[in-house]
Order: structure tokens, then sequence, then C-alpha cells
């Protein structure tokens, strides 16, 4: 009968041949969503049985185990975010029903959709960690106490600013290390890599500062301000943006190093703040359950608009969509009620509404 010191040693190394015998896509650390509230997600046990991580991502939740209630936090961010800023798009964030590939088989493939969920996922899980260190949560960090003295605009540097640099540095550790574990020689740990950066980039690049006045009757005579991160809802949009401007690259070589450069020679290198993808989209309108495409069948789209990404031409690829009539209840005749309400009544009304067409 085997000893408890025989299964300790052992169950590293049957998590290692379980990992290699099913390779874990770097994403799927979204999976953690999907986990009741009551389960939990760090110490040595708990860790090594959430399925989503890679073997070097459970030893991040054994040794920072505080932390990772705020990565299921990420989680859940990076889903909601999505969906939220593709709703009008053929692609839409669907997630499968179960699992631990949440956004299904696509994200196998190096395409922009791909890009940026990674860059989303990375900056969810700095701006998630952050926060955290910003609300006292955990141990290891607080605000920033770096951020102090005057300011070029004559304002006093004081409060408590978001410890971005804690959150970033959390984030690169968590989730590239998968790409880091394969070795930085093949095209898609490249290009993961870069994403992920760049979605952590998007929150440094739009860091806000908040200030509050000091003197007689609110007369200004001091003011202290801290850094505080943008909302993530700021995050998606600056990243949709990429999305949209995203470019295609290739493998190559610089000297001995691998390096990933424009497929159209005339297309400038992109920045660092940019996202870049391998492979072509499909183009999602069909159902393909193996890769977890729901198609666009019965989605409802924009009737009166031709090319808005919205527009039923384009999401349901081609003319091929109905109109209906149905009933909606909305709020109507609103009156301010002193003091303080809002009070409003029940109206139905009758709306046309587009689906595409099964």
């Amino acid at each position: 009968m085997p000893t408890v010191s025989t299964v300790n040693r052992t169950a590293p190394l049957l998590l290692l041949l379980l990992w290699a015998i099913c390779p874990t896509m770097a994403t799927n650390w979204l999976s953690l969503a999907r986990l009741p509230r009551s389960r939990p997600v760090s110490g040595a046990a708990p860790c090594a049985r959430l399925r989503g991580l890679t073997p070097g991502q459970v030893g991040v939740c054994r040794a920072r185990g505080e932390v990772m209630e705020s990565v299921r936090k990420a989680a859940e961010m990076v889903i909601e975010e999505c969906q939220h800023q593709f709703r009008n798009r053929r692609w839409n964030c669907s997630t499968t029903p179960r699992g631990i590939n949440v956004f299904g088989r696509v994200m196998n493939q190096g395409t922009r959709e791909a890009a940026f969920v990674h860059a989303l996922s990375s900056a969810a899980v700095a701006v998630a960690v952050t926060r955290a260190c910003t609300r006292g949560e955990l141990e290891r960090c607080g605000c920033d106490r770096k951020v102090r003295g005057v300011s070029p605009e004559g304002f006093q540097w004081s409060g408590c600013s978001d410890n971005l640099s804690y959150g970033v540095a959390f984030s690169q550790t968590f989730v590239d290390e998968p790409e880091r574990a394969k070795g930085l020689s093949a095209g898609r740990p490249l290009m993961n890599l870069h994403n992920n950066e760049a979605g952590r980039k998007a929150i440094l690049h739009n860091m806000q500062v908040e200030c509050k006045c000091h003197g007689v009757s609110g007369s200004c005579e001091l003011r202290t301000c801290w850094k505080v991160m943008p909302p993530f809802r700021r995050v998606g949009v600056v990243l949709k943006e990429r999305f949209d401007g995203a470019t295609e690259v290739r493998l190559t070589r610089i000297g001995s190093r691998p390096a990933l450069l424009p497929r159209d020679p005339q297309v400038k290198p992109p920045a660092a703040r940019d996202l870049l993808y391998l492979a072509p989209s499909p183009d999602f309108c069909h159902l393909d359950p193996d890769n977890g495409i729901p198609g666009t069948a019965g989605r409802r789209c924009n009737g009166t608009s031709r090319l808005a990404p919205d527009g039923c031409e384009l999401v349901c690829c081609g003319p091929g969509y109905r109109a209906g009539r149905a009933e909606v209840v909305q709020r109507c005749s609103c009156k301010f009620s002193w003091c303080c309400s809002v009070r409003c009544q029940q109206c139905k009304n009758t709306v046309t509404i587009h689906t595409c067409r099964v």
C-alpha cells in the first residue's frame, strides 16, 4: 500500500503526465469563472484540482494562494467584457456549455479573436489583482507609495495610488507562464506573449488622476492627487479598437532570434500596444460545434443599417434575415417625486425585431 509520502512525490509527476497527454491551452484558466463561489481556489490540494491550470500555474497558485480569488474574478471579467464588446459581431464571445475551454477551439487558432482574448485576459488579471491591493485584501501589497512629491502641474501626490506594478508583475507571472513553458521559438507563444503585454499596456497608457481639494470653503488652496486605473470597460474599448486594427504577422528570424513581422511587407511593424495574429479568422456564419462556433442563425441584428457591424447583412452573412413584430414593456411617463425618487409607468410598445434566418 503506498504511503502518504509516496503519493505526495508522485502527484506532481502525474500532473505533468496528464498535461503532456492533454495539453492545456493558455486561456483555459478562464474556466475558473465556472467554479461555484463556495469552492476554494487556493491551497495545495485545491490548486492541484483546478483543471484549467498548467503545471506552472498550479505552482503559482500554491505559492501565492491569496491572489487566486482575484484571478477567479478576472476570469469573470474577461467573459463579461468580451461579450459586451462583441455583442453585435458575428463572433460574440459565446461560451461553450461546459468544460475548461470556455470560448471553444477557436482559441486554438492564432486568429485576431484569440489575440483579443489573450490581451483582455492579461489586462483583467492585472486589474483584479491591483484592485485587491488597493482595497487591502492582499498581505503582500497595498497602495503604490512610490507616487510622491509635487507634480509638474503643481499638485501634491498623496492618497492611495493604484499599485499597478504589482498587478502587472503577477499577470506576467501567471498569464505568461504557459507560453514561457513552451519556449519562444514558435510563432504562437510569441504572438500570445506580445498580445498579453499589449493588454497590460492598455491599462498603463490610460491611467487616470483623481484629486481632492483642501482649503477654507473648498477654496482648493492645496490639491492632493493619486493615480487610478481606468474602468475595465475603457480597457475593453481600447483593446476592441486594437482588434479592429490588428496586424497579420508571420514567423521569421532576425539573425538567430525568432521574430514576428507583418505578412504584408508594405505594412509598418506593429507597436508594442498593437495586437498581432497569425491566421485568418473563420467566417463564424455557420454552426461548428467541434470548434465552439454557434453560427448566427436566430441572432438579432440591426435591419436599418447595411454597413454597420451589427447590420443584418454582415451578421447574417448575406440577406438571410427576417423581420417580426414583438411586444416589449418599457418605462414611460416618468415623474420626479419629492424627495427623492422617480416614478414611472409601464407601457407596452410593439417593435420590429430582425433575426438571422435559421
